[in-house]
């Protein structure tokens, strides 16, 4: 495919890496000449300098009336810039495009990407916000992803000390907790990764990865760590900007009775939230200092979240709360370096705007005809993508113990007439069920090839 892509930043230049070594054709546009030949020099993509909201430079990378161009991505951090490519690129024939949106104003109704004629206009904040609430309500998971629009979900736990599954097989667990209405998907243990088979034994300090029913994941937890607390009651948000006054907003609105605090050291901003958030505290003051934490009672909190424009700080402060007490630490990085470097740190978890970003616009690119939605788990080299089974599939009528999926996919839930099921091997596949796939590596293309289904 050609796809061209306006912005190099952190998002722009995963996409374009991701892309560029799957052998497609690549042309990048940035105004920052220094960036540019940083990309240029890195991936194999072309690369023009320039605004990506202007028609000429937009022709310079092959978009230009009548052009053969496939996708159009704009992940720059200006919104205007994003609309006004993409309106472009539309106007000239490109087949599809896809818009970053910062303001969420944007994405409150899908009308604006219809009027506009985008076929794909993302806010990440909102996603972001949806992966928060979700570690902060399971407090024992350090990895969260909605599943079948939230019914479902994936999750990571790790094996505590005194959870009653160590020493168990895979197979023990499923005879000793028979409603567990789960499957694990994956096992990481120490650097090594792999898809567990039934004599797998649970060790302490194992992260399993899990598919579950949302209301189901509370019981999984108590497997894993029997000791975690239930109830999400007290949270406290520094970083008064979109994201944690989104945040604050869904947590207000999901958990009647739930305090919850946003910390920032701006005054304007800080009147700007008390008058448009009356159920929110609003506190002015510094994250880092550890008189005003002590006074709003750290020791207490159920989640903490550091949500502020610096990678640094947020790492900061979430180490910072640890040592405090705090029950749940949540820090949002947008630099895959930090990311890594997290999994070293007191830090519960890392959630990673540019990560979920790129992961959504990559499930369009890469599988433009599934109507599913994609999650990639960046930590494991994972993908989980929901897929209907089409009429013609020549896996309609066969057992899933028939069909041959290779090691390293698996389906880990089927949505039937919208009954959610856990499969099985002796489960005959049907037409029009919809079934949500894990792979790793990159086993999905391979996946979809076998059930009949068109990339």
């Amino acid at each position: 495919m050609k796809v061209v892509i306006v912005g190099a930043g952190n998002v722009g230049y995963s996409i374009a890496r991701s892309l560029s070594l799957e052998g497609h054709d690549i042309v990048v546009v940035e105004r920052d000449i220094e960036v540019g030949s940083k990309v240029e020099n890195e991936l194999d993509v072309s690369v023009v300098i320039g605004n990506g909201s202007r028609p000429p430079v937009l022709e310079q990378a092959g978009i230009k009336a009548g052009c053969d161009v496939d996708f159009l991505v704009a992940c720059t951090d200006r919104d205007e810039v994003n609309i006004m490519a993409c309106w472009v690129g539309k106007r000239c024939g490109v087949k599809r495009v896809i818009s970053r949106a910062r303001g969420m104003e944007y994405t409150d109704t899908p009308q604006w990407a219809t009027f506009l004629g985008i076929d794909v206009m993302n806010s990440p904040e909102r996603s972001v916000a949806r992966d928060i609430d979700d570690l902060l309500a399971v407090s024992a998971a350090v990895h969260a992803t909605e599943l079948f629009d939230g019914k479902a979900g994936s999750y990571a736990f790790r094996v505590g000390s005194d959870s009653p599954i160590v020493g168990m097989t895979l197979s023990e667990v499923g005879q000793e907790y028979p409603n567990l209405s789960a499957v694990m998907v994956y096992v990481e243990r120490g650097n090594k990764g792999f898809v567990p088979s039934g004599d797998w034994v649970a060790m302490e300090g194992d992260l399993c990865f899990m598919v579950s029913f949302k209301d189901r994941v509370f019981h999984l937890q108590e497997l894993f760590h029997p000791s975690s607390g239930k109830g999400l009651r007290r949270v406290m948000i520094v970083g008064g900007g979109k994201l944690g006054a989104h945040l604050a907003r869904r947590l207000v609105r999901r958990y009647p009775g739930i305090d919850v605090k946003i910390l920032d050291k701006n005054r304007e901003k800080c009147d700007k939230l008390a008058e448009e958030m009356p159920k929110v505290t609003v506190l002015f003051g510094d994250g880092t200092d550890e008189r005003l934490l002590l006074h709003e009672g750290i020791e207490d909190i159920d989640g903490f979240v550091a949500t502020t424009d610096s990678d640094e700080l947020n790492m900061i402060l979430t180490v910072l709360a640890d040592s405090m007490k705090a029950r749940k630490t949540v820090a949002v990085v947008h630099k895959e370096l930090y990311s890594r470097l997290a999994e070293d740190m007191p830090i519960d978890s890392v959630v990673n705007p540019n990560e979920s970003l790129a992961s959504l616009i990559l499930r369009h690119v890469r599988y433009p005809e599934t109507a599913g939605s994609l999650s990639l788990i960046d930590r494991i080299g994972a993908e989980m993508l929901e897929v209907t089974i089409p009429e013609d599939s020549p896996v309609v009528g066969k057992k899933l113990m028939e069909v041959g999926l290779p090691k390293g996919v698996l389906f880990a839930m089927v949505n039937r007439k919208g009954n959610i099921i856990l499969p099985r091997g002796d489960m005959v596949i049907k037409e029009d069920d919809t079934v949500s796939i894990f792979a790793t590596g990159d086993l999905l293309p391979r996946a979809l090839r076998i059930l009949g289904i068109q990339g």
